[in-house]
């Protein structure tokens, strides 16, 4: 097990620079339960919490004249210790990982949120496109008429945005529009790097766990993939070493879809099961504490029995819905990172639209797999008797043909992945001359977010604490909620503090 805390990290000095101000910040909002643009609902009860849901009606496009944009619906749900309604709390705010997933929906106070509770009023927001917040849906799209009104619409709902709307919702809820705690969980830890760089002003505190994004001018998409994929292959041989017993039966599921008719079978939603779609399922299953077990007994039930002799063996419904189920796909079409050749899934990418600038990516997850020698080919590894490796946190063209709630997106990620002019969604020069507390827990071997670009982004954030382990993974925060905790100007995170001068809480 290996653990380590890094003191203050501090880049070289720059001067001072003037703090980049979003549009929801040029407003000053005097606090009240309901407003035209927000309205909040009554408390309610669930074992020992308290909760009020908030719906505010904020501009689809902050570039433009406010009463000029589209709107859009952000819904965000307030959480409190029972019997500190109306204590004076400092204001966390909780930035969920995905893209594509909303917030937690709490069913009593337990892990990080029962801790939370006790020291802070916990705002769980459920970012644009997600959850109450305008959900983008394979049906909610059907609305737009073209591929082209698609790919512009699903532009602004990026990080950049996501920022955008938490400032709204700040200053509207805190009182005094105080600046607020933001804990960003993996990708909503992106978004919190968006906001140190361009609405510092609205931070307490930043805290991170598994969410430190790749910023350098050299994190291109091919660049990050380059780096990715070998944590990948790591996680598919200890995957092996662990239940050995399933390299021949993965084997056998394969070479049975290579065979089909077709070269897959259907899927119960309409969609098209083939050998490299059922490699996605390293995407959950090879990165989070629980996933090698889930993986091998979804595995233990691939086949259908043989009750009549001499029929033929075919994979098992209870397996194929398993396989939808967990990849999520018909309920959350998420947007990805054109830049990391991530455009529409339906689970988690450790990046929003576009998350890096300038370039399309034109599939870079596709192309950089060419450079492997074939050690993600699923056929090539049955006739030459390897383990068939799963992939990781990608995306590929042909998901957007065997996956049925992605095809009718197709032209529409197309564009997208042609796209070039994408704006920034970090500053370098203001997170080096960062102001804001910044403590960040990083998984030495998270398969979502690389451990080398993590540290390369981390030494050019002025002033943060880290606490390196390997004894959680990506999931460290969910599996290790009841030992993450923020009380009287320190984080601690299973042992690790990292303290906070007190001017700031």
């Amino acid at each position: 097990m290996l653990h380590f805390t890094s003191p203050a990290l501090s880049p070289r000095a720059i001067p001072p620079l003037p703090a980049r101000t979003f549009s929801a910040m040029s407003e000053t909002i005097s606090l009240a339960d309901s407003t035209p643009d927000h309205v909040a609902g009554t408390w309610y009860s669930v074992p020992d919490l308290r909760l009020r849901d908030h719906q505010f009606t904020v501009p689809l496009d902050y570039t433009i004249d406010r009463n000029a944009s589209p709107k859009i619906s952000v819904y965000a749900r307030e959480v409190v210790s029972v019997g500190k309604e109306e204590q004076p709390l400092p204001y966390l705010l909780y930035l969920q990982g995905g893209p594509g997933f909303e917030c937690p929906r709490p069913t009593e106070a337990s892990g990080w949120i029962h801790k939370t509770c006790e020291e802070f009023r916990v705002i769980l927001m459920d970012q644009r496109g997600t959850g109450l917040s305008t959900p983008l849906t394979p049906s909610s799209m059907s609305q737009l008429d073209s591929a082209k009104e698609i790919s512009e619409y699903l532009t602004y709902f990026r990080a950049d945005n996501i920022v955008n709307d938490a400032e709204f919702i700040r200053v509207r809820l805190v009182p005094e529009a105080g600046p607020w705690t933001i804990l960003g969980q993996s990708y909503g830890g992106f978004c919190s790097v968006t906001y140190l760089s361009f609405a510092p002003q609205g931070l307490k505190q930043v805290l991170l766990t598994g969410g430190i994004p790749p910023v350098g001018n050299g994190s291109t998409a091919d660049a990050v993939y380059r780096a990715c994929y070998p944590q990948v292959i790591h996680q598919n041989e200890k995957y092996y070493k662990r239940f050995p017993q399933d390299v021949e039966i993965i084997r056998e599921v394969v070479k049975h879809l290579a065979e089909s008719e077709g070269g897959g079978v259907p899927l119960p939603s309409g969609g098209f099961l083939t050998p490299r779609g059922l490699q996605t399922l390293g995407l959950s299953g090879l990165g989070s504490s629980s996933g090698f077990e889930r993986l091998h007994y979804m595995f233990e039930r691939a086949w259908d029995p043989v009750i009549v002799p001499g029929s033929r063996k075919q994979i098992s419904y209870y397996f194929l819905k398993a396989f939808e189920n967990w990849l999520d796909f018909d309920t959350n079409p998420t947007l990805h990172s054109p830049a990391r050749g991530h455009i529409l899934s339906g689970k988690s990418t450790q990046s929003s639209l576009a998350d890096f600038t300038g370039d399309s990516s034109l599939w870079s997850a596709h192309r950089i797999r060419t450079e492997d020698d074939g050690k993600f080919d699923a056929i090539r590894a049955v006739k030459e008797g390897r383990p068939v490796f799963f992939t990781g946190e990608m995306v590929f063209p042909w998901m957007l043909e065997e996956v049925h709630a992605l095809r009718k997106f197709k032209e529409a990620a197309h564009l997208l992945a042609e796209k070039k002019d994408w704006p920034p969604l970090y500053d370098i020069a203001v997170l080096n001359n960062n102001k804001v507390p910044v403590a960040a827990a990083v998984y030495y071997e998270d398969m979502y977010v690389n451990f080398k670009l993590a540290m390369e982004t981390a030494s050019q954030i002025a002033g943060i604490r880290l606490w390196i382990t390997n004894e959680y993974m990506h999931s460290g925060l969910r599996d290790g909620g009841g030992q993450f905790r923020i009380s009287n100007n320190v984080l601690s995170f299973d042992g690790f503090k990292a303290a906070f001068p007190g001017k700031y809480l």
